[in-house]
């Protein structure tokens, strides 16, 4: 990738930010993102609050010569801005995803005054501008609908994850069948044997299944009637695992 591809937008409290948009994917210069915050060492900031991949790409320094810079993903300015301890920090947020992502998204690059003239007096640039919007708009459209067929599950998700309610197996088939997975209790425990997350011949979690958080076990004492006593296994499917196998089964159906 060229250094060209770099594009470089500047506000006065916040100088310089060099900017790369990949295809809609928009990565931002790591240094230049800690500096505007405030971080006394830029490098340590990255390494310290960052926790995507850091992409190196090439940009041209102030002496003309090609460097690779550290660039960062969306996540991390958010992350580094919230561990900024810079007054403006809810500024340059304001700045950064409320006007300059949304212009870049919209038109294909930041619209500013000398921009704008350059548009108006370039067609060519007109043309590209307004092929980069259909683009966004079809993006968006695109979005709308997959969101749309998402909704239900999503729903789901939100309910059960941040729930402490467990249900029986019974139940979780249930779920699946309602979420266009039909299946019944019986299969469903055939079909979790199957896949590793219950013992073979036996209505208990696998160990990794446990440790993974889907399941939790109830055990009850029996008396029988010769005095002996055992112990009843039942399991029970956490909100966490109810949404693992909803995305697991189900999704596949609903994708």
């Amino acid at each position: 990738m060229s250094s060209t591809n770099v594009q470089v937008f500047e506000r006065w409290e916040f100088g310089d930010l060099r900017i790369i948009d990949e295809g809609g994917t928009i990565l931002f210069c790591a240094t230049d993102v800690a500096k505007a915050l405030g971080y006394a060492r830029p490098a340590d900031a990255v390494t310290c609050h960052c926790r995507g991949s850091v992409n190196y790409r090439p940009i041209t320094d102030s002496l003309g010569r090609i460097q690779q810079a550290k660039f960062i993903s969306e996540p991390d300015v958010y992350r580094l801005i919230t561990h900024s301890k810079l007054p403006n920090a809810e500024r340059f947020e304001a700045w950064v995803f409320e006007e300059v992502l949304p212009s870049i998204r919209s038109h294909g690059g930041y619209l500013t005054p000398s921009t704008i003239e350059e548009a108006l007096l370039n067609p060519d640039t007109i043309i590209q501008l307004a092929q980069n919007l259909k683009a966004e708009q079809e993006r968006r459209r695109a979005l709308e609908v997959k969101n749309a067929e998402m909704a239900p599950k999503a729903l789901f998700a939100d309910a059960v994850s941040a729930s402490d309610s467990c249900i029986l197996i019974r139940d979780l088939a249930k779920v699946l069948t309602q979420s266009g997975f039909e299946i019944g209790q019986n299969r469903l425990y055939a079909l979790l044997r199957r896949d590793g997350y219950m013992c073979k011949g036996e209505n208990r979690p696998t160990q990794r299944a446990m440790e993974m958080g889907l399941f939790r076990v109830k055990e009850t004492a029996v008396t029988h009637s010769d005095g002996r006593i055992t112990t009843s296994i039942t399991p029970k499917v956490t909100g966490k695992g109810q949404t693992f196998f909803v995305n697991k089964y189900a999704g596949k159906v609903m994708a």
